[in-house]
């Protein structure tokens, strides 16, 4: 029976372990942690009202020194699920490597991901990392479209690779014309922080929001643009095969604009992201009833010269499991991290585990990603 150790008992953390209890199809030992212990009590409790499949669920306080404290007991631990913000996902990587662990994270933060690679590089446990919806899924679905196009029209080349996920509200209104669906932390970053794409086989970083473009996507209009992270390693690892690579983040339009102004009237001298992320969370409210936009597209000649694309598109809305309601940012971001979860856990992979690595046919079709994406447009 595996064992797996949650950190952070906030939304993603409480809905991974939703699906492992419910999903997997065999038991798992669950034991999630954070330093609000009514946080963990509350977590505990939710969890547990949604039913399991077998094995026990317990909490841990994250407060002091938790890694001691498990050796003490001789807690073994099988995974670690890191589900707190970008900035401790070294640290918990660490925690990881201390215990033996494999490891997945779900931060879009380039430079954290950047440090964990170079620490795990030769582990003998697996790390998956930037597991979620973008990073995550979208990228999955990416590199799946890509091996179909190469078979359907007997090439091994693509003129483009889009990748593309909008975490939104059922409705928007003005001015900022957006809702927050998850934790506001981090979304300042993705805005502000340059975005990796390929432009005509060059990897290069770009600005966020400076390639802005309305496209309607499973009959909502909706506005694109650059942003930082969705995109993983699939630029890197296919700008020779393909010419132009990037993702951008879905908004309702009106929204980039909005966010432009804000920061057209910032003064001089402050750090734009924190006041960004301070102002956001003033005019900004929260939301329950979500909606998850997933769409990819590969477009290219064929073997006799004529242009083509194949595209995929996903709809995620909140869904019922046992007493719990799971909202379409939970289940699709846990989905995500609760497949490499299953993948590192019945192979033997070392090291690290990136998008581009990960077999697209299991991935896509497998007991978490299957039930909450379902089938694709």
């Amino acid at each position: 029976m595996a064992v797996v150790c949650i950190a952070g008992a906030g939304g993603i953390g409480r809905a991974v372990a939703v699906l492992l209890r419910q999903m997997y199809g065999k038991p798992v030992d669950v034991l999630i942690g954070d330093i609000n212990e009514e946080a963990r009590l509350n977590a505990v409790n939710w969890i547990a009202s949604a039913g399991s499949s077998g094995g026990r669920l317990e909490s841990f306080d994250m407060s002091d020194d938790w890694q001691a404290a498990f050796e003490q007991k001789g807690q073994s631990i099988d995974i670690v699920l890191d589900c707190l913000p970008g900035r401790f996902a070294p640290s918990m990587a660490r925690a990881a490597l201390r215990f033996g662990a494999h490891y997945v994270n779900l931060t879009e933060y380039v430079a954290e991901t950047k440090e964990i690679m170079a620490l795990a590089k030769d582990a003998d446990t697996g790390f998956g990392l930037q597991s979620g919806v973008a990073p995550g899924f979208v990228n999955v679905l990416g590199k799946a479209l890509f091996e179909e196009f190469c078979t359907e029209y007997g090439v091994e080349t693509a003129k483009s690779l889009e990748m593309r996920v909008g975490a939104l509200g059922r409705n928007a209104v003005g001015p900022h014309f957006y809702n927050f669906t998850w934790s506001p932390i981090g979304v300042a970053t993705e805005y502000i922080k340059p975005a990796e794409v390929v432009r005509e086989h060059e990897f290069k970083t770009m600005p966020s929001l400076s390639e802005r473009r309305t496209v309607w996507v499973d009959g909502l209009l909706l506005e694109e643009d650059l942003t930082s992270g969705g995109a993983a390693d699939l630029p890197k690892t296919y700008q020779k095969q393909i010419a132009n690579i990037d993702y951008k983040t879905f908004r309702y339009p009106g929204h980039w604009a909005w966010v432009e102004e804000q920061i057209a009237n910032m003064s001089g001298g402050v750090n734009v992201i924190d006041e960004l992320e301070k102002l956001m969370l003033s005019e900004v409210s929260a939301v329950e009833e979500d909606l998850i936009i997933v769409y990819a597209a590969v477009e290219g000649k064929d073997a006799n010269g004529s242009l083509r694309r194949i595209e995929a598109s996903y709809r995620v809305e909140p869904i019922q499991i046992g007493a719990a309601k799971l909202r379409a940012i939970q289940s699709t971001t846990a989905a995500g991290m609760a497949e490499v979860a299953r993948i590192l856990l019945e192979g033997n992979h070392k090291g690290v585990l990136l998008q581009s690595q990960i077999d697209p046919v299991s991935y896509l079709n497998g007991p978490f990603a299957g039930a909450i994406y379902g089938d694709r447009r």
